[in-house]
């Protein structure tokens, strides 16, 4: 017997329903690359001018305890399509890093090199129901020199703007991004983000009158650190006329960037209203993992993620507690959850937003989301059948993180070194910046948070970094 992809199946289970798609909502992802936690004003950015965010806050729900499903970005995108956590899939790393640390007892985990052609993502999932389908921007889960069939076209996007192997632009001006992202701009000096913004308008204008899922994945706010010179000398001067404070944002180059992006919001948005489809599509906005608080290039550190520990790259609060903002019909609006969620949860959501039981949807394994649905139409009347999430990240990260895993358990918070198998605990009620590792004082809870954590890398049969003395993996 012939054995069919679970996207084969998908197309041939659900294609009698196409007709139907016209009634269906529309689906807008909007992924920032490396957006602290506090970069906007919706979660407390003084600096940072967003108020197209602000907006989509006051006119949707606002998750205080949302989390990327990784440190670093590759992870979290996977997670994002296919509802599957990163551990599970076996991708747990940016594509592709192999940073190594030669004091280090252990040597990093191996690793998926792409995103598996076999996963269902959420673009081929929506197609078989009608909806058109376009990624803009980074995709970042595809083999250097590969095949194509891990890019977006081949995984259920009509459109593919921007989107290869590659985690970065080379610049964000044209001509200096030229072939990286590999699209035109249109003329000398054209701002990246502005550049892809306008793309998705067109997307937008063009599907005006049938479903559509548009995933806009910003390359802003990653390294470099750039932006057009007038905003940065805009920033410079707001930061003069201020005092200095450790525990605000500093840096003009970034303050322009993460302006860029609200602009970018703020044109999908107009763009929605001037098509009459505001009422008829769901906002998602979120980014992949923190900020970038260490130094990797020009204007660097880019950001601080206070009153957040650290930032991109470690399990620490900073690197993996991220925005999540979600507008449109049903939704409550100007609401703030405190719900425990995760990037895992937004495949379920999405399906469960526009009436598609996520069950029904073939998968190549078991999906570890949950819907969010309930939460964000009636915030704060039932609790999520889950207090728990899980994060791995067996790798060493271009911003100093070591292999470690974490676990939240309802306010409690245990990181496990990998390395040591030392345990940290934090009770995130009265320390969100993890300041006071309480392990030596409640060391029968943090034992039985790792002890969770280890048996649920066990469960889904984790990879985990090797002894160096003898290339076993560790427990």
């Amino acid at each position: 017997m012939v054995r069919q992809s679970p996207a084969f199946l998908l197309a041939c289970a659900f294609s009698v329903v196409a007709a139907m798609a016209a009634d269906r909502p529309n689906v807008v992802l909007i992924v920032i690359d490396d957006l602290g936690y506090t970069d906007t004003a919706p979660y407390g950015s003084v600096l940072h001018q967003t108020p197209n965010i602000a907006r989509l806050a006051a006119e949707g729900i606002r998750f205080t305890n949302y989390y990327a499903a990784s440190p670093v970005c590759s992870p979290t995108r996977a997670s994002l399509l296919t509802g599957r956590n990163p551990a599970r899939l076996r991708l747990t790393n940016f594509l592709k890093g192999l940073r190594r640390d030669p004091n280090s007892p252990v040597l990093p985990a191996d690793y998926a090199d792409c995103l598996d052609p076999e996963e269902v993502t959420l673009a081929e999932a929506l197609k078989p129901f009608g909806y058109a389908t376009a990624h803009i921007g980074k995709w970042h889960l595809a083999k250097r020199g590969g095949d194509g069939q891990d890019l977006p076209q081949a995984q259920g996007f009509d459109i593919n703007i921007g989107g290869t192997h590659s985690g970065m632009p080379r610049s964000f001006f044209w001509p200096r991004w030229r072939g990286n992202p590999p699209v035109q701009g249109e003329f000398d000096g054209q701002y990246l983000p502005d550049f892809l913004s306008m793309r998705a308008v067109q997307f937008i204008r063009a599907h005006r009158d049938r479903p559509f899922f548009l995933y806009l994945a910003h390359y802003a706010v990653h390294i470099p650190i750039q932006a057009p010179s007038a905003d940065v000398a805009r920033y410079r001067r707001r930061l003069a006329n201020r005092p200095a404070r450790p525990w605000e944002h500093f840096n003009p180059y970034y303050a322009a960037m993460v302006e860029a992006i609200d602009r970018s919001v703020g044109r999908v948005l107009a763009a929605l209203e001037e098509c009459g489809l505001t009422d008829r599509t769901y906002v998602i906005f979120t980014s992949d993992n923190g900020g970038l608080v260490t130094r990797e290039g020009p204007h660097t550190p880019a950001t601080t993620c206070r009153p957040l520990r650290l930032g991109k790259g470690y399990v620490y609060e900073g690197g993996i507690r991220v925005p999540f903002i979600v507008r449109g019909p049903g939704v409550a609006r100007g609401a703030v959850s405190d719900e425990l969620a995760i990037s895992d949860d937004v495949f379920p959501t999405v399906l469960d937003l526009i009436g598609i039981a996520p069950d029904s949807v073939p998968s190549a394994g078991p999906r570890d989301g949950l819907s969010l649905a309930a939460e964000l139409r009636a915030p704060q009347t039932t609790r999520l059948p889950r207090d728990t999430l899980y994060f791995h990240y067996p790798h060493f990260s271009n911003q100093g993180g070591r292999p470690s895993g974490a676990i939240r358990k309802g306010d409690w918070k245990a990181i496990i070194s990998y390395e040591t198998g030392k345990v940290e605990l934090y009770d995130l009620s009265k320390d969100p910046g993890e300041s006071s590792n309480l392990a030596a004082r409640y060391p029968e809870r943090a034992r039985e948070l790792a002890r969770l954590h280890a048996k649920w890398r066990e469960q889904l049969r984790v990879n985990m970094p090797r002894r160096k003395q003898d290339s076993a993996p560790t427990n």
